[in-house]
């Protein structure tokens, strides 16, 4: 199951940390894991080289946690709130695979 934690300070997400493959499917093939991933690595590369704006990111396998500065965050809110958003659409349709868990920081 993958857990995916949304860092919130003061209603804005600061943040977020996914842990662990879905299991939807094999490895290699996890329709799953793949439209995580995806968003995930959009989310952090429309921050970074699109709005220009520097965040700590960490990745391992089957790991990724990304940090923003609180006064970044609302230059970041619409696309942090759209990754919100699609991962909870993905919760909705593969429930038993996806846990979302919100933090405040």
């Amino acid at each position: 199951m993958t857990k995916v934690d949304f860092l919130l300070h003061d209603g804005l997400i600061t943040g977020f940390t996914i842990m662990d493959h879905a299991e939807y499917g094999e490895e290699g093939s996890d329709i799953l894991c793949a439209a995580i991933s995806s968003a995930a690595y959009m989310t952090v590369n429309t921050i970074t080289d699109i709005l220009g704006i520097v965040v700590g990111v960490e990745v391992k396998d089957g790991y990724m946690e990304v940090k923003l500065e609180e006064e970044d965050a609302p230059k970041a809110k619409t696309i942090l709130d759209g990754f919100q958003l699609h991962i909870q659409g993905l919760k909705e349709e593969y429930d038993e695979f996806i846990k979302i868990k919100i933090s405040e920081v």
